[in-house]
C-alpha cells in the first residue's frame, strides 16, 4: 500500500521536533542560561474550555482565567488521551498513554512505584506539592508535601488525607483546597528551591454544589442553549442514541437540586435551603403541564447555572492565588499553568459528562503564563495533549526528558519558536458499560478531520471540523472521501504503533 503524504511528513517531522524541544533557549536564544521557574499547575475536574470567556464562552465570564491568557498563551488545541477523570491524571503525572501506565479506567490503582513527572523533579531539585483533588486511589508518591481529597471528596466540609493521618476542614472545598496551596505557599514552601505545586479542585464535577455566596447567582439570567441541545443523534455511530447521560431522561433528583447534600454544617444547610426551596417549589408546582421539551430546558438552566456557580468560585480562588504570587514576589520566574481533566458537555448534543472523542470532551482547556518568557496575548494552534504536560514541565526545570515518555514538550511553542509539529493526534477510551454507556473507541484527529473507531459494533465515524464543527453528521460511507478515509487509517495505524497500542 502506498504511504500517504501524511505519514512521510510526520515520520521526517517527529525526530526533529523532538530534538528541538530538548534544550530550550532563552528568549535571546541562548541554550541553558535562563533561570529555572517555579511551576504552578492549576488543574480543575470537568472543566469545559468553552465555559471560560478567553475562549469565547457566550455563558459565562472568567475574569482571573482570562487575565492568564492576557498575560501569558492560550492554546487552542489542547486536548485529552482518554476523556475520563482519574486516567487524565494519571497520563499527566507520567506523560505515557493510559495502556501504559496502567491507568485506564476510574475502576483502575495508579501504580506509585512508576516514573513520575513528580520523582523526576524532584531528582533535579525540584520541592514538589500536591493539593486537593487526586482520585487515583493509592497514595501520591514524588512529593514533598501532600493533602488530597478522598476520592472525589465532597464540596463542602472535606476531609483530606495527609501523610499524617486524615483532616477534616470546615467550608467549602474550592476555598479551602486554596486556603491549603496559599499556606503552603506562605509556610511551607523552601525559598531556596523551586517548586512544581499541582493545585487541584474538584470543581466542578456532577453534581455541581455551588459556594453559600453563589446559590442565587444567575438566577434573574436565563442561559443561551446550545444549538445541539436537542440532537436526534442521526448519522453517526449507534451507540450516541443509548448513552445514559442526557438532560432529557438522565438527570437525577441530586443532580436537580431536590435532595441537599449529607454533610453541611446548620449554617450552610439553612443558606442551601433558602436559596433551592423556592426555586423548587416553583417547579413542582408547574411540572404537571408542562412538556418533555420544556422540562428539559427547565433542566438544562438548573444545570448549567450549577455548573457556572462552581466555576465562578474557581475563578474567584485562581484569583487569589495570582495576587498572592504578585504581592510576595513570585510571579515574574513562577509559571502558572490551568488545565482541566477534558472538557464536558455543557447540554451539548443533549448532553452532560465527557469520555467520547467528540470536540466537546476531547478539548482541554490550556493557558500559561510566564513573564518576560512568554509573549501577552499569544494564541497557538499547534495540536498539544495532556501527554505533553510532564515532559513541559520537565523542559522548563532544563531536566532531561526520560525515552520513554511518550508526549513532547510544548515548552519552543510557549516561547514563539517555529517548530516542525506533530500533525494529528491519538485518542482512545476504554471504561464500558457503566457508568453512562459510552462505547470503547480510539480514533485520530488531525487539524481538520477526525476518525472514529467503535471496536464492538465495527463502526466508524468521519468528521470534517470545518463544514461540521458541531459533528452532526459522519461522511465516511461518502465515496468522495475514500482517500481520505484511506489516509486517515493509515495514519491512525501509524499512531498506535508509535504508542505501542498495538493490541
Amino acid at each position: 500500500m502506498q504511504t500517504s503524504p501524511l505519514v512521510m511528513l510526520a515520520s521526517f517531522l517527529f525526530p526533529l521536533a523532538l530534538a528541538a524541544c530538548q534544550v530550550p533557549p532563552d528568549a535571546d536564544g541562548e541554550a541553558g542560561v535562563r533561570p529555572r521557574p517555579n511551576i504552578l499547575f492549576i488543574f480543575t475536574d470537568d472543566h469545559a474550555s468553552h465555559a471560560i470567556s478567553a475562549y469565547g464562552s457566550r455563558i459565562n465570564t472568567t475574569p482571573n482565567l482570562d487575565r492568564i491568557a492576557a498575560e501569558g498563551m492560550l492554546f487552542r488545541n489542547a486536548f485529552c488521551t482518554n476523556s475520563i477523570c482519574g486516567p487524565s491524571r494519571a497520563v499527566i503525572l507520567t506523560g505515557k498513554h493510559s495502556h501504559l501506565n496502567g491507568f485506564r479506567t476510574n475502576g483502575d490503582k495508579f501504580d506509585g512505584s512508576q516514573q513520575t513527572v513528580a520523582k523526576l523533579l524532584q531528582q533535579a531539585g525540584y520541592q514538589t506539592a500536591m493539593i486537593g483533588k487526586w482520585h487515583l486511589k493509592t497514595e501520591p508518591t514524588g512529593f514533598d508535601f501532600w493533602r488530597v481529597l478522598i476520592g472525589q471528596g465532597p464540596y463542602y466540609n472535606p476531609i483530606f488525607k495527609t501523610p499524617a493521618g486524615k483532616e477534616k476542614i470546615e467550608g467549602y472545598t474550592t476555598d479551602v483546597i486554596t486556603d491549603v496551596a496559599l499556606e503552603w505557599l506562605q509556610k511551607d514552601r523552601d525559598p531556596e528551591r523551586p517548586f512544581l505545586m499541582m493545585y487541584q479542585h474538584k470543581a466542578p464535577h456532577r453534581n455541581w454544589q455551588p459556594a453559600p455566596r453563589h446559590l442565587n447567582l444567575y438566577d434573574d439570567v436565563e442561559i443561551p442553549e446550545p444549538d445541539t441541545l436537542f440532537d436526534d443523534y442521526q448519522g453517526r455511530t449507534t451507540f450516541a442514541a443509548e448513552t445514559e447521560m442526557t438532560l432529557a431522561d438522565h438527570f437525577f433528583p441530586f443532580d436537580a437540586k431536590f435532595e441537599a447534600p449529607k454533610n453541611l454544617t446548620e449554617s450552610q444547610r439553612a443558606a442551601w435551603d433558602a436559596a433551592y426551596d423556592p426555586k423548587n417549589e416553583k417547579f413542582f408546582a408547574a411540572r404537571d403541564s408542562m412538556s418533555k421539551d420544556e422540562i428539559t430546558r427547565w433542566r438544562y438552566q438548573r444545570y448549567i447555572k450549577d455548573y457556572l456557580r462552581c466555576i465562578k468560585a474557581v475563578d474567584e480562588n485562581v484569583g487569589r492565588v495570582l495576587e498572592y504570587l504578585e504581592e510576595s514576589g513570585l510571579a515574574d520566574n513562577t509559571v502558572v499553568i490551568y488545565s482541566s481533566d477534558q472538557g464536558f458537555y455543557l447540554g451539548d448534543h443533549g448532553w452532560y459528562d465527557k469520555r467520547w472523542m467528540y470536540e466537546e470532551s476531547l478539548r482541554m482547556p490550556l493557558i500559561v503564563r510566564w513573564p518576560g518568557q512568554v509573549e501577552a496575548g499569544a494564541v497557538d494552534e499547534h495540536l498539544v495533549q495532556n501527554l505533553d504536560y510532564a515532559e513541559t514541565f520537565l523542559d522548563l526545570a532544563q531536566a532531561e526528558i526520560p525515552d520513554d515518555m511518550q508526549g513532547r514538550s510544548f515548552l519552543p511553542l510557549m516561547l514563539g519558536q517555529d517548530v516542525p509539529w506533530r500533525p494529528s493526534i491519538y485518542y482512545r477510551y476504554f471504561e464500558y458499560p457503566q457508568p453512562h454507556r459510552v462505547p470503547p473507541h480510539y480514533g485520530v484527529r488531525t487539524q481538520r478531520h477526525k476518525l472514529i473507531y467503535y471496536p464492538l459494533r465495527e463502526e466508524w465515524e468521519l468528521f470534517d471540523l470545518v463544514q461540521d464543527p458541531d459533528e452532526l453528521r459522519s461522511v465516511y460511507s461518502d465515496p468522495a472521501n475514500a482517500d481520505l478515509v484511506q489516509e486517515l487509517k493509515n495514519e491512525l495505524n501509524r499512531l498506535r504503533e508509535l504508542y505501542q497500542d498495538v493490541d
